[in-house]
């Protein structure tokens, strides 16, 4: 083959690697966040052995809940020694009784009705604390759970079945608020998965994040349709990368103290440095930013970088022995013109570099 009938190939092969480069560095939606294992304990019902019916039974009648539950790691829970506890029962307790009522009702609408008020079962219809018990028998071996008893969303009522689905069926999504639309979403949105994708890979939550969150937190939505703004409503982040909602003993259920959380993903900001900035150390990164969304560059509580600063610095202006007197302090300047290392300097005290 003449040689000038060649020159295609070194274009091929770059174009195949660029595809195949492409593929691997695009951005797929982030999975949950892995927490520690959790160990499972065996509930105490004060019930006998014989009281427990089996997950066969339930099938009968609530066959889209069993299918929905199998494919979770709660229906393969096993307990030693009380293996007559599994499946349905281990969350709704003993349902013989419940089973056999509903059988003998051949039917019956009328007679069903009166067999379930009469045995019930557990159905996650009590209060926040006892909704909320069923779950923490085992989650408590998390210490991602460890403060949920002292967390803010206990406080005001909130258990566990009202954010996550042990089962993913008929669940009624509120829609009577709206929704708030994102000028940012159309041009950086990443593809949706599917809804039942979308919950076992993500906690079991019945909506994905941050919907989930938004459906409480309607201010916080608010400033995340602000122009500057983290990434969270496009699905590049989610709440719980800085958030524990299940409480921690940090400011806002924040997953690390202070600034650790912030530093987490802007490692450059994180030092250590020999000269600190103390606004950062001890106040934290809130002090200067808004987390959420903000009109401002940088996410700056301020719209003029100068004004943030004299908000602590409010004597510099006039203080002796300080280059900027109160005439010759550059009124349109910005302090970072200078002060470039304000987050934290290895060389300079006044973080001039």
């Amino acid at each position: 083959m003449p040689i000038r009938t060649m020159w295609w190939r070194p274009l091929l092969l770059t174009g195949c690697l660029a595809f195949v480069a492409s593929i691997s560095l695009a951005q797929k939606m982030p999975d949950a966040a892995q927490g520690p294992s959790v160990a499972s304990h065996a509930p105490e019902f004060d019930a006998p052995s014989s009281a427990f019916a089996g997950a066969d039974r339930c099938r009968s009648c609530h066959k889209s809940e069993v299918i929905e539950f199998q494919k979770t790691s709660h229906s393969k829970l096993t307990f030693p020694g009380k293996e007559f506890i599994q499946g349905c029962e281990t969350c709704h307790g003993p349902a013989k009784a419940h089973a056999d009522a509903v059988e003998a009702a051949h039917g019956d609408d009328a007679a069903i009705a009166a067999a379930v008020k009469k045995y019930p079962v557990f159905s996650f219809q009590g209060t926040p604390e006892e909704n909320a018990a069923r779950c923490l028998t085992c989650h408590t071996s998390s210490k991602q759970q460890d403060f949920f008893a002292q967390s803010t969303h206990a406080g005001h009522g909130i258990s566990c079945n009202q954010c996550h689905a042990a089962h993913l069926v008929d669940e009624v999504k509120d829609q009577s608020k709206g929704d708030l639309s994102y000028a940012q979403h159309y041009f950086f949105d990443v593809p949706k998965l599917a809804d039942e994708t979308r919950w076992l890979h993500n906690s079991l939550l019945k909506q994905s994040e941050p919907e989930a969150c938004f459906t409480c937190h309607r201010t916080i939505q608010a400033e995340f349709a602000l122009p500057m703004h983290h990434r969270v409503p496009e699905g590049l982040m989610k709440c719980t990368d800085c958030h524990n909602p299940h409480g921690s003993l940090n400011a806002a259920s924040l997953k690390r103290p202070g600034w650790e959380t912030c530093v987490n993903c802007h490692v450059e900001k994180r030092g250590p440095f020999v000269y600190e900035h103390p606004a950062v150390k001890i106040e934290g990164c809130a002090t200067c930013h808004n987390p959420h969304g903000s009109t401002n560059n940088h996410l700056l509580v301020r719209r003029e970088g100068r004004q943030l600063c004299l908000q602590c610095h409010t004597g510099f202006h006039s203080q002796a022995q300080v280059p900027h007197g109160r005439l010759g302090y550059q009124t349109s300047g910005e302090c970072i013109r200078c002060h470039v290392t304000i987050h934290g300097s290895n060389f300079d005290p006044n973080y001039l570099r």
